[in-house]
């Protein structure tokens, strides 16, 4: 999609639209007044409610406050994070990022790494989405919302951290002494017609980590059993920067500006000892092997975006919004594997360098429309959205005696993915007294082409899909509201996953994708009640998932000491839960926020061509707890708790993951400095903390790995923040029981 087409289509639109008659401000006071601020002396309402989300206030959780916006998120209900970094709602990876109601593409791990979590206002759940939203994420969306300017004022806030040294470093080799450390600054600004708000943030978050696994293959009456031990460990960083502006032409019409640009770094090392056995099954006949896999895995990033629009309102109550938005991403990765003759690391017996690139251009264009007719709103609009994704990887080796790399065409390709996007959406919504309501659909037409450059293939998939929602919100008293929701949601598939030619991830395995997967496509039915309590209040959800081609991640077994990692579509499943969160005040000095998910997962279907049938199901649960204790003198400190039960896939089952953590603050008087200490995936000597077993079988394979990552992490930081505000007038509020019914 060449971009002066979608320049032409911004500027067409801004020359395009009559103003009405700028009619005079209403004034918000009768009368003038002498006040120059009134102090709100109480604390924010951790959570409160909308017809189609739960916003969370992001100060209630301390825990986060050195970390970024995957920290902070993993302690909502229904969000849980296991132990290889992946981010989860309602059981699935796949939701939908947007940062300040902006989409933004990409794993939502990926997406919110980016973002420091001291400079997020509060994270709005989604969970049913209306038409009006886009319909990527199966388990709904997170919109999180940054700081800004107080009205007419100025907003400074800074923090730094520093990480303490190392108290478990399983007597690692290569990543030793890992560091911790964050800087972020953030500032907004609004005077006359502008509000602006800019940010930088740095982050260097390393890890140790151990890794013990048992795997073994069956193939022509011969069991080989590989069995490995050794460090896991990471260094990683991100950093970027961010800026917005809004610009307010009159009473009716804005325009705004926003743009991103960030980096991130990982690498990964695997350094195992593999104990391999040959054993025959007829003669019995056992031949041992010994040898070392040094394994480094790199991917690094940069990122940016930039989002040009406006709104205006025009006669009879009509509103006009649109906005361009780009998106580009260039992925970098090399994937080294070194086997080594052992005890001792000796001769190299082969050795093979996997160098990758993808880089990412997303484009989206949108326009939207609404009108007010008395107690109701109609909305309609269309968007066309238009990304490619880029790959080249390249599989080169060599073994023992060869001085030249040879690269390896079965294993190496290029390869290229276009989605052409057309989506069109209408939606309705009112309130009359105690009834809120909305209805809607949106119809989306999807043109993907898949180029394969190494097999002279081009392969092309168009898919046409409707999406109704409804949402309906019934307050049947002052304190407690019933509400119930459907909506149909979309997981797309990506390069990597569509990519066939395979990957070595490390010494045990391939990882390959499916040119002829299809997307996800989920159902979601909701039914819920929010209770506002004396001290707190309470929301229960039942819901129902009912998902189509659901995207799994299985294995084969590729040669005897190999297995392969494939996705693929495995027929269908089912997802039956409740979750629910409480927020109390306890006493004067306590507040608890206790929120988790239950739910039963059932998936059944036939894999590899319809070969191999799949049917496994588990009862799931995480659970997320925060515990704050006001000691008085501005000290507070807060207890958490995140914990994600044992759960199945389609061939296996992954385990528990649990991690607590205790931080302790003190503020200034003047609110303006806070410092803090804080303790990470405490442990305290009893191995259970920061820990995951992961285990899969099949017919003919079974492997087991037990992820041990550094317990007991200690970190002291420190921040600022200044609010200045221009005869700004706040009114006394409630404290937390002061909710929106």
């Amino acid at each position: 999609m060449p971009r002066s087409f979608l320049f032409c289509f911004y500027f067409f639109l801004q020359s395009a639209i009559v103003m009405a008659q700028t009619p005079a401000r209403d004034s918000i006071f009768p009368k003038k007044v002498s006040l120059e601020e009134v102090v709100i002396k109480g604390r924010k309402a951790p959570l409160t409610f909308q017809i189609d989300r739960q916003l969370y206030n992001a100060s209630a959780y301390a825990n986060a406050l050195n970390g970024n916006a995957v920290e902070l998120v993993k302690n909502l209900p229904g969000v849980s994070l296991n132990g290889q970094g992946e981010l989860q709602l309602r059981g699935s990876s796949s939701f939908l990022v947007l940062i300040n109601g902006k989409p933004a593409q990409g794993d939502p791990a990926f997406v919110l790494s980016q973002l420091p979590a001291s400079q997020i206002l509060r994270v709005e759940v989604i969970s049913s989405p209306g038409a009006a939203f886009d319909a990527d994420g199966k388990s709904g969306i997170l919109n999180i919302i940054t700081l800004s300017a107080p009205e007419k004022g100025l907003l400074l806030q800074s923090n730094v951290m520093t990480g303490l040294g190392t108290i478990e470093d399983f007597g690692n080799q290569r990543y030793t002494n890992p560091r911790r450390r964050s800087a972020d600054v953030a500032a907004a600004w609004q005077r006359g017609r502008w509000d602006i708000s800019t940010g930088l943030n740095y982050l260097r978050n390393d890890a140790s980590g151990y890794r013990e696994g048992d795997v073994y293959t069956l193939r022509n009456n011969i069991k080989t059993a590989f069995p490995s031990v050794g460090e896991r460990s990471f260094r990683r960083y991100n950093y970027g920067g961010r800026l917005s502006a809004q610009y307010e032409l009159n009473p009716n019409s804005q325009l705004s500006f926003g743009a991103y640009v960030g980096k991130r770094f990982q690498s990964r090392v695997a350094d195992l000892l593999y104990s391999n056995t040959r054993t025959h099954l007829q003669t019995g006949m056992v031949s041992p092997f010994t040898y070392y896999n040094k394994n480094t895995a790199d991917k690094e990033g940069l990122f940016s975006l930039v989002s040009i629009g406006g709104q205006h309102k025009l006669r009879a109550g009509t509103g006009l919004s649109y906005s361009l938005q780009y998106e580009g991403a260039d992925l970098d990765s090399r994937t080294t594997n070194e086997n080594l003759t052992a005890p001792v690391w000796g001769t190299m017996i082969q050795e093979t360098d996997n160098p990758g690139a993808n880089t990412m251009h997303a484009w989206r264009a949108k326009v939207d429309m609404n009108r007010k007719a008395g107690n109701t709103t109609i909305q309609g609009g269309y968007q066309f959205r238009y990304d490619t994704q880029d790959g080249i990887y390249t599989y080169l080796f060599r073994d023992a005696g060869q001085q030249a790399y040879q690269t390896d065409p079965a294993f190496s390709s290029a390869v290229r993915v276009d989605n052409v996007i057309h989506a069109a959406y209408g939606q309705l919504s009112g309130k009359q007294e105690r009834l809120e309501w909305q209805a809607g659909l949106r119809a989306e037409h999807t043109q993907r082409t898949l180029k394969l450059a190494n097999l002279g293939d081009t392969r092309r998939l168009t898919l046409l899909n409707l999406f109704p929602s409804y949402a309906f919100r019934y307050a049947v008293s002052e304190t407690s509201v019933w509400k119930t929701t459907l909506t149909r949601r979309i997981k797309r598939t990506n390069n990597y996953e569509l990519n066939p030619m395979p990957e070595r991830e490390h010494s045990e395995t391939l990882e390959q994708g499916d040119p002829e997967l299809l997307p996800e496509l989920t159902a979601v039915w909701e039914l819920g009640w929010e209770k506002r309590l004396r001290q707190g209040n309470l929301f229960i959800t039942l819901y129902h998932q009912q998902t189509k081609n659901p995207i799994q991640r299985v294995n084969k077994v590729f040669n005897d000491t190999i297995l392969n990692r494939v996705f693929t579509n495995a027929g269908s499943a089912r997802q039956t839960g409740m979750e629910a969160n409480l927020t109390l005040r306890i006493a004067k000095v306590w507040d608890l926020i206790l929120g988790g998910n239950l739910f039963h997962y059932r998936i059944d279907g036939a894999i590899f061509n319809g070969q191999l049938p799949v049917s496994n199901s588990s009862w799931v649960y995480s659970l997320n707890i925060t515990n704050t204790v006001n000691m008085g003198k501005s000290w507070s400190t807060q207890l958490g708790v995140n914990y994600l039960s044992l759960r199945a896939t389609a061939q296996g089952e992954d385990g528990a993951f649990l991690t607590p953590s205790l931080t302790v603050k003190k503020g200034t008087k003047d609110k303006r400095w806070t410092f803090a200490g804080q303790w990470l995936f405490m442990d305290a000597g009893l191995g259970i903390s920061n820990r995951q077993r992961i285990s899969t079988w099949g017919r003919d394979f079974y492997t087991t790995t037990n992820y041990i990552y550094e317990p007991d992490q200690f970190q002291l930081s420190a921040g600022f923040q200044l609010q200045r505000r221009n005869r700004k007038v706040s009114l006394p509020q409630s404290e937390i029981t002061e909710k929106e019914f």
